[in-house]
């Protein structure tokens, strides 16, 4: 049976499946409907995605408004990086705050973004291979952005100064001050 682990932020979870081991390899279920809805996680994807980077490659913060907003379920294929989710949803306890943990290839946890939180992560091995469940489309016209580098957040990359490599239009979104978002707080 999959754990779920509850953090701080209401809605964030961290999902520690169950990994079968053996001489072979492994084996683990990375999303089952009925195992989610048994521990009360209303999700189904509808888009998987998935890249790859190299180390100091850092990817975020992304988001889309509704009505296009997607939960994500997060997972590392190969390497290690350090994941965040940063809660935009406003009258949450936890508004404007982030969290972040490190997952990777050998625990296998994922981590399951709400709507309403900007995601964005780091890759702290050589490379790391990422793949997200979305529960809605892409669309580039609800697409946006907060800058990953706002020194308000005060987000530790893990990555040595100077060595970031972040794309040039993740370096042009704006700083969290000056972002609008239509994300609302319901318990």
């Amino acid at each position: 049976m999959m754990k779920v682990h509850n953090t701080n932020f209401p809605g964030l979870l961290i999902i520690e499946p169950d990994v079968f081991s053996d001489t072979r390899g492994y084996f683990f279920e990375s999303y089952n409907r009925h195992k989610f809805g048994d521990n009360n996680i209303s999700y189904e994807p509808v888009q998987d995605n998935e890249s790859s980077s190299s180390r100091g490659v850092i990817r975020g913060l992304h988001y889309q408004e509704e009505p296009y907003a997607q939960s994500k379920l997060i997972r590392v294929i190969e390497g290690r990086i350090y994941d965040v989710a940063l809660d935009l949803r406003k009258g949450s306890p936890t508004f404007g705050k982030w969290y972040g943990l490190i997952i990777d290839s050998e625990k296998k946890f994922q981590f399951l973004i709400p709507k309403g939180f900007a995601h964005g992560f780091s890759v702290i091995s050589e490379r790391a291979i990422v793949l997200y469940k979305c529960d809605n489309i892409y669309s580039v016209a609800h697409e946006r952005g907060i800058n990953a580098m706002d020194p308000a957040l005060g987000i530790d990359w893990m990555i040595e100064k100077g060595t970031e490599i972040i794309s040039p239009k993740d370096m042009k979104q704006p700083l969290f001050r000056d972002i609008i978002n239509n994300f609302t707080f319901t318990e």
